[in-house]
């Protein structure tokens, strides 16, 4: 659990049993203040990916998708243009939540926990509009909860609070991302956007079932991170305990455990990043010690940015 007093401004409200409407509600008007407007409608600017309906052209950039070559324009101009295509008008949303026992931690503003359930608010609100419908996939390490796909903005505030109160596993209670990314991609849904929320990590063992969601759909990965997952504290002996094997271990935090555990982190999220990256995943990272409405709508503007040919 947050160990911090007083949340900072920024930090998403404590999901506490008893107050949870009250949450909610603030975590929604939060949101709503915040990102209103952002994106005025357009769903591209959170996960840019091709629709069906043609759009304007424009010039070629290194790495764009030769397929979308407009020969016509390019033959007129003498340079490359490619043709954008434009989404589809309704969009459906389905995300995997994972609330396994490494997501009841958090050191800083919130818990990874609570900083999920922020994440999953606010795609709902910037996927939200016309006939768009969001669906969800969440498990606690212990158990899957399926929450069907619909419209409206009712139904996207009773499928943030289901989510809310999936009941916390017990210590020991392992979640597998592969099996919950698995859930997601089968059966088989219709095209659209594709939400994965962890923490990522444990085993890397996800790649094929994300694989599989990208070959369908827009995905997007939203990395939960504490400062505690990357570095260890100098606080001389402390108990570290893994809450998804209920292991205990006795270590005393030397110069140099700290810089190996550092490596080790480092190494661990490049790997993630860089298997996010071939499986052709967006990625956003939030922590619970960093403002983190700020850190989607910077993530939202450049990617924006990057899909109509301007500099990220």
């Amino acid at each position: 659990m947050s160990t911090s007093g007083d949340r900072p401004e920024w930090a998403p409200p404590a999901l506490q049993a008893g107050r949870m409407r009250e949450a909610l509600r603030s975590l929604e008007l939060t949101v709503r203040g915040r990102l209103d407007g952002l994106l005025q409608g357009n769903h591209l600017g959170l996960v840019p990916g091709p629709g069906t309906e043609p759009g304007e052209a424009r010039t070629y950039q290194p790495g764009d998708d030769v397929r979308r070559m407009d020969w016509a324009v390019t033959a007129r101009t003498t340079e490359p243009h490619i043709r954008e295509t434009v989404a589809d008008r309704e969009l459906e949303t389905w995300a995997a939540v994972d609330l396994s026992a490494s997501l009841d931690f958090g050191t800083a503003g919130c818990t990874k926990r609570e900083l999920a359930i922020a994440g999953l608010a606010a795609v709902g609100h910037l996927t939200a509009g016309g006939g768009n419908r969001l669906g969800a996939v969440v498990s606690n390490g212990q158990e899957l909860t399926r929450i069907p796909a619909r419209g409206g903005s009712d139904y996207a505030r009773a499928l943030l609070r289901r989510t809310a109160e999936v009941p916390h596993p017990p210590e020991g209670a392992s979640g597998e991302l592969a099996s919950l990314v698995e859930a997601l991609r089968r059966p088989p849904r219709r095209r659209g956007l594709a939400v994965v929320i962890s923490d990522f990590l444990g085993r890397v063992e996800w790649q094929r079932a994300m694989r599989g969601l990208s070959a369908r759909h827009s995905l997007l990965a939203i990395e939960v991170v504490d400062p505690r997952d990357v570095e260890l504290p100098s606080v001389g002996t402390v108990q570290l305990s893994d809450p998804e094997t209920g292991k205990q271990r006795e270590v005393t935090t030397t110069p140099l455990l700290r810089r190996e555990f550092a490596a080790a982190a480092a190494a661990h999220r490049e790997r993630v990043a860089a298997e996010l990256r071939r499986v052709g995943a967006a990625h956003l990272v939030l922590r619970t010690d960093s403002d983190w409405i700020a850190d989607i709508v910077r993530f939202v503007v450049a990617r924006k940015r990057g899909w109509s040919g301007g500099v990220v």
